[in-house]
């Protein structure tokens, strides 16, 4: 019997044939793309002349079969795990490291390239051909090929290493969340809206209890701290919250992030550099550490003074519900929505029926036909799991992209958000188009009713369906280049830009609907668009801390115990005491998960800095749809993926790189900087 996963996928726009794949195929079908794989790059240098074709666009084929395979079991490993699948990601972590490294480092096949290197003033290239030399080149100098001997063979050890504990941080992570749960009385809801209970009567249905209970999932436990006026069943899931990957036993992460930063460490000096910060940020648009640091300390002053004023507002609030002692980390989220209800007069209770799920998906693909063109139609096709879904996405009648959209909560699907391609766009052999995921942790509604958003919800969907444009629209050769294949303090400004269109009057006006199809009163429109900075010094002060903390974690001596080292950061940095890290070190899964942005979790702030000018292109124009500005971000930054160098793009968008002063002002801090 063939293996589904290697043979010609016959499916509707090429899915992976989920409803014929199992997991016993994917071990088999990854020892057979790598052979294939490795069989293409020794063709490669076995060819007598060297020429651009024949050795960089070759090497851009090498992985078709892999990528292909890959892309399937990353989709189910990260959305809908179960023992067999994270076995898997166990087992292949240090294969495909060990495969790279194979690669990086075989002598023939770089000097092939670094020929090329030396020639390219002759080959007559194109922008997008000397583009892609040059990051082959770079990528493979920086992955070490110009190590020889015992260093070579310790860096592949350390990147081997690292797979394998990037591999494990997030098991771990994942099964702490999936493993606590706070069973709460029916006494226990007094208080709490509906939608607040509606969503503990899912989550206890979904852990298979008789009642309702508290989860990790981020749109269950926050809902519960903003409305729970029982302060110790805050604080016992508050805590359970902020100790995911620190509770001891086999699934603590403290000792793997320490090994984690000494080999990130090794690596960088191993290749030359004074530490990992150096050796991650060189390719990056901020360059160095002292730039990083310089953005967020310009921000961090105004948050703190914030945040340290609202403390004291809501301790108050606390005293005078009899309490004692300080304001406390569990209590915030609780005494700040009572504190937005009486100052905006804005209720998450009232505001919640009118973001409901399915109308902001038609809000997010309304504005991007307003934009790009782009139309949305549900289709059918193979899928991993019964809560996704599937739109094919055409501009003009012409196939754009396939759109997957995973939106609820479960016990299988890691937390947070994120945007993948399963397949991304080129143009080397065809026209190759991009199937896109977007999957949220949405909290699944009860049976027959709608679900419903919190407004950071939607502005979650809004973030990532901007990647996924990102994505869609690229139109570049080479796969590499493609969509999001940017620097990463740069992927993030066409998904933080997309967030503008969620608070665009006229958006909310009509997409903001409840059950009955009734719109969003003006008042309570306003109410919320007015509320748009509230809580900004608390929001700003928790990702920062998390994104200095993460700077120095890189910089020099690896510490020996990360935990001392971030209470230590903190301190430095003034800390307020209410308030902690968005991401402790034992659940920061960002930067310890993988290499993706680890001394790079600033990057959403340096493309926030972007984002808020990039839409003042648009609201200079007086119109938040202006199609010249539109097509203007399509041809100079969604459509070229990594082609162009960010600053250059960015710089071709808007005649100029912006300042600060368009962040603070958006995050509602100027007046206090």
């Amino acid at each position: 019997m063939t293996n589904p996963l290697l043979n010609d996928w016959s499916t509707p726009f090429g899915l992976p044939p989920f409803d014929a794949i199992s997991d016993d195929d994917f071990a088999p079908a990854v020892d057979a793309a790598l052979a294939e794989a490795r069989a293409n790059y020794a063709a490669i240098v076995a060819e007598p002349e060297i020429t651009f074709a024949n050795t960089v666009e070759a090497m851009e084929r090498t992985t078709a079969t892999l990528d292909r395979v890959m892309g399937a079991f990353y989709a189910l490993a990260g959305a809908d795990a179960n023992p067999a699948r994270e076995a898997l990601m166990r087992e292949f972590a240090p294969k495909m490291s060990a495969f790279w490294s194979e690669v990086t480092t075989n002598e023939a096949l770089f000097a092939r390239v670094e020929t090329l290197w030396e020639q390219r003033d002759d080959l007559g290239l194109n922008d997008e051909q000397a583009r892609l030399l040059y990051l082959s080149y770079r990528g493979f100098v920086r992955a070490g090929s110009k190590l020889k001997g015992a260093e070579a063979e310790r860096l592949t050890e350390v990147k081997s290493r690292l797979s394998v504990l990037g591999t494990q941080f997030t098991q771990n992570l994942l099964a702490d969340e999936r493993s606590w749960f706070m069973p709460l009385a029916e006494s226990d809801l007094n208080g709490l809206p509906d939608y607040v209970v509606s969503a503990l009567r899912a989550a206890g249905k979904d852990k298979d209890q008789d009642g309702p209970v508290v989860t990790l999932s981020r749109s269950v436990i926050v809902p519960f701290l903003q409305t729970c006026p029982n302060r110790e069943l805050r604080r016992k899931s508050y805590e359970a919250w902020t100790a995911r990957g620190a509770n001891g036993g086999d699934t603590d992460n403290r000792a793997i992030a320490a090994e984690i930063l000494a080999l990130r460490s090794e690596r960088a000096k191993l290749l030359g550099y004074e530490d990992f910060a150096h050796y991650k940020l060189e390719t990056e648009m901020a360059g160095t550490p002292d730039a990083v640091r310089g953005l967020l300390m310009d921000v961090w002053g105004p948050a703190k003074s914030r945040a340290e004023a609202d403390a004291k507002i809501l301790e108050g609030m606390l005293h005078n519900d009899g309490h004692q002692g300080p304001l406390e980390a569990w209590d915030w989220h609780y005494y700040s929505a009572i504190r937005r209800k009486a100052e905006h007069d804005l209720d998450e209770a009232e505001v919640k029926p009118y973001f409901q799920l399915d109308r902001m998906i038609d809000a997010a693909f309304a504005c991007a036909n307003r934009l790009f063109g782009l139309e949305f139609k549900p289709t059918e096709g193979p899928q991993y799991h019964p809560d996704v879904r599937l739109f094919e996405v055409t501009r003009n009648g012409e196939h754009i992209a396939l759109f997957m959209g995973d939106y609820f909560a479960r016990g299988s699907k890691r937390s947070g958000a994120w945007c993948s391609a399963m397949r991304s766009q080129n143009k080397l052999d065809g026209d190759v188009r991009p199937i896109v995921i977007n999957v949220c942790n949405f909290a699944k509604p009860a049976e027959g009713q709608p679900a419903l958003l919190s407004y950071d919800d939607a502005r979650t969907l809004f973030h990532e369906f901007g990647h996924a444009l990102h994505q869609m629209l690229s139109n570049v050769t080479y796969d590499s280049m493609s969509g999001t294949s940017v620097a990463r303090d740069f992927v993030e400004l066409p998904s933080q830009l997309y967030e503008h269109w969620l608070d665009v009057p006229e958006v909310l006006a009509e997409f903001a609907v409840n059950a009955a199809g009734e719109s969003m009163p003006s008042e309570l429109l306003q109410k919320v668009l007015g509320a748009a900075t509230y809580d900004m010094g608390f929001q700003t002060v928790e990702y920062v801390a998390s994104a200095i903390v993460d700077l120095e974690f890189h910089l020099g001596t690896p510490p020996a115990d990360p935990m001392q080292k971030q209470a230590e950061v903190l301190e430095a940095i003034g800390m307020p005491r209410a308030i902690r890290m968005r991401h402790a070190t034992p659940h920061f899964a960002h930067v310890f998960s993988g290499d993706g942005y680890s001394s790079g979790y600033y990057s959403y702030m340096w493309s926030e800095v972007m984002d808020a000018d990039a839409f003042a292109a648009f609201e200079e124009k007086g119109d938040a749809f202006d199609p010249e500005t539109a097509q203007a971000l399509e041809a100079h930054i969604l459509s070229v993926g990594g082609t162009v160098d960010a600053a250059e793009l960015y710089t071709r968008f808007r005649g100029r790189l912006p300042g600060v002063e368009a962040l603070l002002q958006g995050r509602g801090l100027l007046d206090v900087a």
